[in-house]
Parts: C-alpha cells; structure tokens; sequence
C-alpha cells in the first residue's frame, strides 16, 4: 500500500508540475491550459509487451488519449479499487460521450513483473474494463518506463511463504494523443467513477 513517502512524493510531483508553464494548441476547441500536469516532461516512450505478449511502445498508443496507471495484479487493496473506479468512470463517459470514448485507452503498467506475466495482467484487467491494456518487460524496461512517468515503487518485505507486497504511488496520468501529459485523474475518488467521468469529459476533445 502507499506509504507517507509515496503520499509525499506525489505531492512534490503535483507542485513540481503546478510550476512548468502553460501551453496550448489550436484545434477550435478551448487551449488545454489548467491540467496539472500540463507543460511538465511527465511521460516519454517505452518499450513493454502487452496482454498477447507483442511488444509494444508508447508510439503504438499514439493519437489516443491514455490513462497511465503503474500497479499489480497481485496488490490486494488500492490497484483493484484504483481500477474498479476507472472502469467505472470510463463507463459513465462512454454513456455520455461515446464517439470520445473510443478515443481513450486505458494502460496498466505493472511494477511487478516477476509475477505479471501477460496472462496474469489480461486475466487481472478483464475484471474492469474490456478496453483495459495491461503491460509488463522486463525489470529494466518496467523501471525506464516508471521512470519516465516518476511512478514510485519498492518491493517489500518476502515472507516465508515467497510473497510479498509492492509499495507504490498511485497516479492515473492523462497523456494527449501527441503523448504530452495533460492531467492526474481521480481514479481513488470514491464516488464509484464520477470524478473519473467529469476529468475526462473536462479534456478529451
């Protein structure tokens, strides 16, 4: 579960990223200038292999709005609720807006890949969302890709049966189709996925 130092590393991440300075883009629509992320260097390629074992990059995703959350299969508490609400969230969106809808994919980008084989991540995002993507690598090309989106995590302590925990930060990142980091969304909300819904109703256009 998330610790005070992941508690406080999201909070650092969230000044850091208030502080970068605003930008924009015409499409006829309003400039996407609020996000709390938006302007900071949040985000970048990676290179992992998805549910069906094809390797994938960041590139791939392109020209889609991704929600970017780093977790486990295996986390017994916050990753499961983190996800319920996102694909309850993405639900409630499709309802209200689904030609944008089809727009947003969904990556789940495990810190864990010793157990989240490929089969284990479809296995653990079926239960949320059908349009929930999970993805592993290995350690090297999970940690690039934590880095890239400064996703905190450790692994615990090992008990005798061979288990353990994760300790992680638990940020959705918004990326734009261009891959530009836009803002976090509440995936830890508890109002069953309506913040979820007006986050990505407030930017995805």
């Amino acid at each position: 579960m998330p610790t005070l130092l992941s508690a406080r590393l999201a909070s650092a991440l969230l000044a850091l990223a208030a502080s970068f300075p605003l930008a924009s883009c015409d499409s006829g629509q309003p400039p996407l200038t609020q996000g709390a992320l938006w302007g900071s260097s949040i985000g970048g390629d990676f290179t992992l292999v998805d549910e069906t074992g094809k390797t994938v990059h960041a590139s791939d995703y392109d020209g889609k709005w991704k929600v970017v959350y780093f977790g486990y299969a295996y986390c017994p508490d916050v990753c499961p609720f983190d996800m319920q609400r996102l694909g309850q969230g993405l639900k409630l969106f499709a309802a209200e807006h689904p030609d944008l809808a089809k727009d947003v994919q969904p990556l789940f980008i495990t810190i864990d890949p010793a157990r989240d084989t490929p089969e284990v991540l479809a296995e653990f995002t079926d239960n949320f969302s059908p349009d929930l993507i999970g993805l592993t690598g290995t350690p090297e090309q999970v940690k690039a890709a934590a880095d890239a989106y400064s996703a905190y995590f450790a692994k615990g302590e090992v008990n005798e049966n061979g288990g353990y925990l994760m300790d992680h930060s638990n940020a959705a990142y918004l990326m734009d189709p261009e891959g530009n980091p836009v803002a976090l969304v509440p995936v830890d909300a508890k109002d069953q996925g309506q913040a979820v819904a007006a986050e990505l109703a407030k930017w995805v256009r």
